[in-house]
């Protein structure tokens, strides 16, 4: 008799163990996302947050960071951080459907961009050295008769001299890359006259 009382089991012992047995297979099969994630997890990202990334990070793709954004909860800050940590954002699969604004198909967010020549002139036309292009290609010597006839002086210690050295030898590089574009048109006209 005393065998059959060690083994059985009494029963408020059995529901702690069935008690227990539920919470840790539920704890770790089943844990709910409401306690780590905000309640939008399940309707795609903001799109002002998608809007927010893309314009720091504009060669991004908008379904690259709303994917992103769905699987860490919304969080732009993590976002942001994977991307510039390096590691750049996860391609989403195929089956991943963003959802767009309806605002977005009607009309666009942001205007668009004009052309960069209209809002930023050409070196050439920024620096004023329209006169100093049109004389050097005339003589075709890079180097004026004062810059010849005056030796390379060391840094100077008026601040107006730095200055004005610095500025010219701006211009001497603006002008020499001139020349150097213009000689590869010129080649690039040469070979293809010779195709032809």
């Amino acid at each position: 008799m005393s065998d059959s009382q060690q083994q059985t089991l009494n029963l408020p012992s059995l529901f702690f163990v069935l008690i227990l047995a539920g919470l840790f297979i539920r704890y770790f099969f089943f844990s709910s996302s409401t306690d780590a994630r905000p309640p939008q997890r399940g309707r795609g990202a903001d799109p002002a947050h998608v809007d927010q990334i893309q314009q720091m990070f504009p060669q991004l793709s908008r379904r690259d960071i709303q994917w992103d954004l769905q699987r860490n909860g919304g969080s732009v800050q993590a976002t942001t951080e994977r991307v510039l940590g390096g590691r750049g954002l996860e391609r989403p699969p195929p089956s991943f459907q963003p959802i767009e604004p309806a605002s977005s198909s009607t009309a666009p967010l942001r205007p668009a961009p004009s052309p960069p020549t209209s809002s930023h002139p050409d070196l050439i036309t920024r620096y004023n050295l329209a006169s100093r292009l049109t004389a050097n290609s005339q003589s075709e010597d890079p180097m004026t008769d004062e810059e010849k006839s005056s030796p390379k002086s060391g840094w100077s210690q008026s601040k107006a001299e730095r200055q004005a050295l610095l500025q010219k030898r701006r211009e001497d590089m603006v002008l020499a890359a001139r020349r150097k574009m213009e000689a590869k048109e010129r080649e690039k006209e040469k070979g293809k006259a010779k195709e032809v």
